[in-house]
Formats: structure tokens, sequence, C-alpha cells
């Protein structure tokens, strides 16, 4: 299998892996947007796939999933999301493609792109509220972005390196 099929068939699982995980936390309100299912699919197909096919399974996941499963909400969150999840995967595999290969380069590319993520959920947010006529705050920024994600920022850091590893030690990324 050639490469660039092989980076489209794991893009596709990891799509469907971003329409499914967000199950296992829907029937407890508030933990998914506490734990952040629909982001770890995303940015692992940054770091594998490169960051053409994570920027487009991070715009397609949320949009897709709130077309089949109304959740989450298209107008506003899921086109905020899709902009913010499009910058995690385009993010994640462009600094993994430059920076050197280390666990270090990893984590930093992963907080870069949470960052940069979380920064353009809130200017596309903030245009989103505001052709609703309604104003968001820079503490609905903060809360939605930052505060409410801890548990899920905190295991993006834990298992996302974890995983990556694993996939680099199996050989995976040499044949991505």
């Amino acid at each position: 299998m050639n490469a660039s099929t092989r980076k489209m068939v794991l893009s596709g699982m990891f799509l469907a892996l971003g329409l499914v995980l967000p199950f296992l936390t829907g029937q407890l309100p508030g933990l998914g947007s506490a734990l952040l299912p629909m982001h770890i699919p995303v940015i692992l197909c940054g770091f594998i796939c490169g960051r053409k096919y994570g920027a487009g399974v991070g715009f397609i996941v949320p949009i897709l999933r709130s077309f089949l499963f109304s959740m989450p909400p298209m107008f506003p969150v899921a086109i905020a999301m899709a902009f913010e999840l499009a910058v995690y995967g385009f993010t994640t595999g462009l600094l993994y493609e430059k920076l050197p290969k280390s666990k270090f380069s990893t984590v930093v590319a992963l907080v870069v792109a949470m960052m940069a993520g979380r920064i353009v959920w809130g200017i596309v947010s903030l245009i989103l509220f505001g052709i609703m006529g309604n104003a968001f705050s820079m503490g609905m920024f903060i809360g939605g972005a930052f505060l409410n994600a801890i548990p899920g920022i905190v295991v993006q850091l834990i298992l996302i390196p974890v995983i990556l590893y694993a996939y680099e030690r199996s050989g995976g990324v040499k044949n991505a």
C-alpha cells in the first residue's frame, strides 16, 4: 500500500473514531466537554497522517457528527469546533514534520496546537455569537477553552504521546 493510500485509510479510521468516541461520554452531561473525546483522534491524525489530513479530518468530524447525531449543535458549536479541530490537526502535523523527533518535541507540538486551536475557537465563537446577536465574553472564552477542558487537556497530554510513541515503536511512522 503506498503512503497516500495508507494516510487516506488511517484518516478514515480517525474520522470514524472522532464520530464514535463521544458516545462513551455522551450519557453524562458535561463529561464530553471536559474529556474532549473528539479531539484525540484528530490530533493523532495530524501527527500520524500529516497536516493536510489532520486539518481535513478536524474540520469534517464535528460538522459530520452534528449532521448525523445532532451533537454537537451545528450553530455555533460544531462550526466553531470545526475550525478549532482543523487547527489542531494542521498544527500537530506541521510541527511534528518540522521539529526534531523527540518526546519533548511531541509535547511541544501538542501544547502549541492546543493553544492555537483554542485561540481560533475563541475568535470563531466571537464572530458566530456576534452573528446571533449574543455576546461572547472573555469569561466564556476562558471557561470554554481552558477551565472546563482541564481534564481533557490532561488526558491528551498523557495519552497522545503514549499512543504516538507506541505507534513510532511499531514502525508505523515510517510506513505512514
